[in-house]
Formats: C-alpha cells, structure tokens, sequence
C-alpha cells in the first residue's frame, strides 16, 4: 500500500509540474502574441503615414516647383515650341503599291 501510496504522490506531482510548465508556456506565447500585435498595429499606423507623405511629395505644385528650381525646366508655349518635319523615306514610298 505504502508504495502505491508513493507512486501515486510521484505521479501527482509530475503532473503538477507539467501543468505549471504548461500555463508559463501559455503565458509566454500569449505575451508574444500581444507583442506582435502591437507590432502589426504600429507598422500599420507608419504605413498610413508614409502613404500620405507619398501623396504629398507627388502633389502637381511640388513637382513643377521641383521641375523648375533643380532641373531649370520651363512651361512649355507656342513661342518657344519647335515642329520637327520628318521627310518621308525613298525606299518606304517605293515599297507601298
């Protein structure tokens, strides 16, 4: 009896032991899964800030502000528009029936 006494302690306590195991790994995943949680969301919140310094770097007004001051472009104007003329070639027009 004593020995089926002292298994059955053994056996209680192993499984104690196990259960405590258990629920610290339960708590560690849980606290890794709020971590990233709060990973995503903070990804998330720069992501929307990014996009919307996107749109304001693309706005038409900067970029012909930019087009003018760093790359000394100018608006196009019938003044100073040129037509290129491209005469037809011989051997294209002798080709054609």
């Amino acid at each position: 009896m004593t020995r089926l006494n002292l298994v059955l302690l053994l056996a209680v306590l192993a499984s104690a032991l196990y259960l405590v195991r258990i629920q610290y790994e339960s708590r560690s995943l849980f606290v890794e899964v709020d971590r990233a949680v709060a990973l995503s969301q903070k990804l998330e919140i720069e992501n929307e800030r990014l996009q919307v310094e996107k749109r304001a770097q693309a706005t038409p007004l900067r970029v012909e502000k930019l087009a003018k001051e760093q790359l000394q472009m100018r608006t196009s104007s019938p003044a100073i528009t040129q037509y290129v003329t491209v005469a037809p070639l011989a051997s294209a027009a002798g080709a054609t029936p």
